[in-house]
């Protein structure tokens, strides 16, 4: 039983999305050169995705469950200090250290990685009009909970070198609580989530043993 009500639930995202306007079409412009970047390598082209991807953690965990998903649910402020986390790890490990690589690679994991990016950017917006959550009442790409975890799936999936599985952990554990919330209220465009880090894990692990093979 969730603490809120569906319509609760939907005037959070209403509010949010018009408090922050215009930053949801940054967000899109982020996420495009983020996947820019996968193709044409800077020197500094890994450093940027990270930083992206870290952004779009810390922004979520900070303005949108801190400020605004706890106003009815406290246990948001549990959320907003993970998604902190997991995107203070993901410029500590890829931004400062550049132990992230990220590029495409036709395998199992890059084609996965590819569909989720898209969906995160493409369907997950159009999925949610179709089914009667259009702006603002919808989920954002790049600043609300589920398309961040979604698109960070993809990226993470769209890399080259040995992956850290710990980057994993708190997109997992979003993966069940965010999806089963989604199943719950109703959020057809949330469903993917929940099979997101089921599916995800065991790609990542064997693209990990089989890079670690080669090496």
């Amino acid at each position: 039983m969730l603490p809120f009500t569906t319509q609760q639930f939907v005037a959070v995202f209403v509010a949010y999305n018009e408090a922050i306007w215009p930053v949801q079409l940054a967000a899109y412009v982020l996420g495009c050169g983020a996947v820019v970047l996968l193709f044409w390598k800077t020197a500094n082209a890994d450093r940027a995705i990270a930083g992206i991807l870290g952004l779009m953690w810390v922004w979520t965990g900070i303005l949108y469950h801190a400020v605004f998903f706890a106003s009815i649910n406290k246990a948001a402020f549990l959320f907003a200090a993970m998604f902190v986390t997991q995107g203070s790890y993901l410029v500590y490990s890829g931004v400062i250290h550049h132990r992230i690589q990220f590029g495409f690679r036709s395998n199992p994991a890059g084609w996965l990685g590819a569909g989720f990016v898209s969906y995160a950017m493409i369907l997950y917006p159009s999925v949610g009009i179709l089914t009667g959550h259009a702006y603002p009442e919808m989920p954002a790409f790049g600043v609300t909970p589920c398309p961040v975890t979604i698109f960070t799936f993809g990226m993470l999936l769209l890399t080259t070198g040995l992956t850290q599985l710990r980057l994993f952990v708190i997109p997992l554990l979003w993966s069940l609580i965010g999806g089963s919330a989604a199943i719950l209220l109703n959020v057809p465009q949330d469903w993917l989530l929940l099979a997101s880090g089921t599916i995800t894990i065991p790609v990542i692990i064997a693209q990990t043993r089989a890079t670690a093979a080669m090496m």
